[in-house]
């Protein structure tokens, strides 16, 4: 299947709109520059678009399969995921010292982006291997340390996360596989996992699994747990690959989507010989594990726009070579029209790219908030950290939903020939739901946000965001183009704003909270995308008008200006954000106002239903 990218955009949101000079001016990075990243993007796409894509359809049609307690993936898998491994693509942002090449995370968030929107399923590879060989790094013992991160960092091993049993689910505390410690230090792990993403296959020798167990004498509860480094195979003391370590496939998942990404059931301690090493302290797993599933649920919202940015490319390359119809002003006597010419599928195509911009603004953003806490210090640090804690839920649940409203819209762009599997949009469509379920429901998440983030460090971060969104509005107010966008955004903060300040002073606000949780997270996901979407269509104006300026065009001279977009792709590229950032605003922002008049009112109809 062809991948189509939005790499220009991609470049934007790196190179001309955060100031990446405030990372690259930084000891960890002082070695690479603009160029240099450029570079590594561009190198990035080509695999994605070379054997990463080439079996993303074969992967989806034939799927991963169960064979004798053995997972077989798809043609084209091995090599693909060879050419991530030699490539160093799985560490990309990861430590030099296990094999990582070190680059900042919003450079990360690109590749990530393109690997997804690629093939999902070996995406997911990729974000497993990387997320349980840092868990590894940061709690591991000198000695776990080295037999494991730089296998995993350079994919000669993978990795997973073993979370979730048959009778637990999100309920993460009701877990009940066991871990008895040994008289060598290790541990005996027995129990059963399920839903564990690309939990076997035969692409590498070994498959290291990270898993939540309960040691004998352990608390009850989520207090209770500890984390353990379990191999599929035994590694020998010379870094040879010993004997099977009784972890067995009991079979996978079949799947609305991802089908070449095997969701497994595995078997721990079956024959009472698998193997297990402790992560950090007995007792504090699943804090531990967080480090890795706060990671995840950010990577699975880049999941959800790579998933859209893919289907909007490919609805719009779609559109542009589609004849239906007449398109008003068309010229007589033609006898069809372009779709793409038709004012609703122009209305279905703008509000996809507003969206998938504004995601990946979002998540770029995050990423950089990310790395300029790695840069800082003390309350300079804690104050991007609160960020990067506050946006991770939203980057996960309102990226992994709109992503897949986005991908719905881009099926229609198709019409019937999109609810067939002769072209992408179906399978983009199917791929991008699990988003909001895994790696904690968006229901979870934003339970989090409201229940945990809003009132972290004393509700600073969100302070700071709202300032952030006001300083926007007072800067854009008087723009005679933006200056009514800025506005709707406003309005929309005056209204989260009040929501805010309402709701726990309600009665039953408790109650309140945990019913309206999923629409508080979409107002601030919504907020939060017109804000920086603003940001950057000041910036995109700017620089047209710059271009025009070079070119010796009049902004007043409609015909010039429409001859430079129709023949500088530069120009056009400017004028769309520019165009997005408004039809958000006034498309996308105005559902804040009226999500606030039902959490307003108070309603409680969902406890009162008999259901």
């Amino acid at each position: 299947m062809k991948y189509l990218d939005d790499a220009r955009d991609i470049k934007f949101n790196l190179l001309e709109w955060l100031d990446l000079d405030a990372v690259l001016k930084a000891e960890p990075y002082q070695e690479v520059d603009r160029d240099q990243l450029a570079m590594v993007l561009d190198e990035a796409l080509k695999v994605a678009k070379g054997s990463v894509a080439a079996c993303n359809e074969i992967g989806d049609r034939v799927g991963a399969q169960w064979e004798s307690g053995k997972v077989r993936l798809p043609d084209g898998f091995a090599e693909a995921f060879g050419d991530l491994a030699s490539g160093g693509w799985i560490s990309a942002t990861m430590n030099p010292e296990f094999g990582g090449m070190g680059l900042p995370e919003a450079v990360g968030t690109g590749i990530s982006e393109y690997l997804m929107g690629a093939n999902t399923a070996l995406g997911l590879k990729v974000l497993l291997t990387r997320g349980a060989a840092h868990l590894i790094e940061t709690f591991g013992s000198d000695e776990l340390k080295k037999v494991y991160c730089e296998k995993m960092y350079t994919g000669e091993w993978t990795g997973t996360m073993c979370l979730t049993e048959a009778g637990a689910g999100s309920d993460l505390g009701a877990l009940t596989t066991k871990a008895v410690k040994q008289a060598d230090g290790s541990y005996l792990i027995t129990g059963e996992k399920i839903f564990i993403t690309s939990g076997d296959h035969e692409l590498v020798p070994n498959i290291i699994h990270a898993v939540l167990a309960r040691t004998p004498d352990a608390p009850a509860g989520p207090k209770g747990i500890s984390l353990f480094v379990v191999p599929k195979y035994r590694v020998n003391a010379d870094g040879s690959l010993g004997a099977p370590n009784d972890v067995a496939c009991a079979g996978i998942e079949h799947k609305l989507g991802i089908h070449g990404s095997p969701t497994c059931s595995l078997v721990f301690g079956t024959n009472g010989g698998t193997q297990g090493f402790l992560l950090g302290q007995e007792n504090q797993g699943l804090a531990h594990m967080f480090v890795m599933m706060n990671a995840a649920r950010y990577e699975v919202g880049v999941q959800g726009l790579g998933n859209a940015s893919a289907a909007h490319q490919a609805a719009l390359a779609y559109a542009k070579e589609r004849l239906q119809g007449r398109a008003p002003g068309a010229a007589k006597g033609a006898s069809q029209s372009l779709i793409v010419d038709h004012p609703d599928v122009r209305r279905m195509l703008l509000m996809q790219s507003a969206y998938v911009q504004a995601m990946r603004a979002l998540v770029t953003y995050t990423a950089w908030c990310m790395d300029m806490a790695h840069v800082s210090a003390g309350e300079e640090r804690d104050r991007w950290q609160g960020l990067v804690e506050l946006f991770t839920p939203v980057c996960k649940a309102w990226c992994s939903d709109w992503g897949f409203r986005v991908t719905e819209w881009a099926l229609q762009t198709f019409g019937g020939y999109g609810y067939t599997m002769e072209y992408p949009a179906e399978q983009y469509l199917r791929d991008c739901k699990i988003a909001s379920i895994y790696e904690g429901t968006n229901g979870i998440q934003a339970l989090d946000l409201v229940g945990r983030k809003f009132r972290m460090q004393e509700g600073k971060p969100v302070k700071a965001l709202m300032g952030q969104v006001g300083a926007s509005v007072q800067a854009l107010a008087a723009d005679p183009v933006l200056g009514p966008s800025a506005r709707q955004l406003g309005e929309a903060a005056k209204a989260l704003g009040t929501v805010l300040q309402e709701i726990p002073a309600q009665e039953n606000a408790a109650l309140l909270t945990g019913l309206n949780a999923v629409p508080l997270l979409d107002m601030v996901g919504h907020v939060v995308a017109g804000h920086l979407l603003l940001q950057q269509a000041a910036l995109a104006k700017g620089k047209l008008a710059a271009l025009m300026q070079e070119r010796g065009v009049d902004a007043a001279d409609a015909k010039a200006v429409r001859a430079l977009l129709a023949g500088s792709s530069e120009a056009a590229f400017y004028q769309n954000k520019v165009q997005a950032a408004i039809h958000f605003a006034h498309r996308g922002l105005p559902l804040v106002a009226a999500q606030a008049v039902a959490l307003r009112a108070g309603e409680m109809a969902p406890m009162e239903a008999v259901l």
